[in-house]
């Protein structure tokens, strides 16, 4: 009977094993739609970027895309701001690299992302998660009040993506998905346009 149960609590042991290392897999079918997920959030927080810099877009209205944008992001996430006239890169969390946006004395400013690639595949780290980089281009444009040029640059950016099996109760049943969040925006280089 000891033997039995011996036999049982490994074969128990073992199950659970294969199954946290199942969970752990990415199969090349599930990369290719996380990395699409993961393309797809970036391109949206580029047009959180240019609703929330746009000084027609009302207070009320940049303030509820700042919230949703913020969704995008892991928690303690920062963002670099770069300028031709510094050669140091400043970081802001989040919530308040999106308000400095919404208050650039501008009368008119145009951003926009474009260049959208990784450049890091995906790479399991030791707690399960993987984690990769998306490379982006943004052309930074602002105008003052005729209509005149007053500021232009383009800057390289990296943007860490992590990826995380997570779990979600739907109808009484736990359903095991993985979820891609959006982690710090490195400066790498400014230059003019």
């Amino acid at each position: 009977m000891k033997r039995f149960i011996v036999i049982l609590a490994s074969a128990v042991m073992m199950l659970a094993a294969t199954k946290l290392q199942a969970q752990d897999y990415i199969s090349p079918e599930r990369k290719a739609a996380i990395d699409s997920l993961a393309l797809e959030k970036v391109r949206d927080l580029g047009k959180y970027i240019s609703i929330i810099g746009n000084k027609s877009t009302p207070w009320s209205e940049a303030n509820r895309v700042i919230d949703r944008a913020e969704e995008l992001f892991m928690q303690g996430a920062e963002i670099g701001v770069s300028s031709l006239f510094s050669n140091q890169v400043q970081y802001y969390r989040v919530r308040t690299y999106f308000e400095r946006l919404m208050r650039l004395n501008y009368d008119r400013v145009e951003i926009e992302w474009y260049n959208i690639e990784y450049v890091s595949d995906l790479q399991r780290q030791p707690d399960g998660t993987f984690v990769g980089v998306i490379t982006i281009f943004q052309r930074f444009s602002g105008y003052n009040r005729e209509g005149g040029l007053v500021y232009q640059d383009v800057t390289k950016k990296d943007i860490t993506v992590y990826v995380r099996r997570k779990e979600t109760q739907i109808g009484g049943r736990l359903i095991g998905f993985w979820d891609v969040m959006l982690g710090d925006i490195r400066v790498k280089e400014t230059r003019r346009r």
